[in-house]
């Protein structure tokens, strides 16, 4: 499981940089945009749910 646990650590240090972290985040929910005007709503929750997770851990203080 520590694999699988590294795979999904949003708190690495690759992610240090701001602008990153900002384009990590609105890639999720440009992607999200497609898949709905695409009428994939399905595929669109999951993009603005990722997006959303995202940015509360990675814009959030503390």
């Amino acid at each position: 499981m520590k694999g699988l646990k590294e795979a999904f650590d949003v708190q690495h240090p690759l992610f240090r940089p701001l602008w990153l972290r900002v384009l990590i985040i609105a890639f999720c929910f440009g992607w999200a945009v497609f898949e709905w005007s695409n009428g994939k709503t399905g595929w669109a929750a999951l993009f603005v749910v990722c997006g959303a997770y995202l940015a509360h851990q990675y814009l959030s203080s503390g």
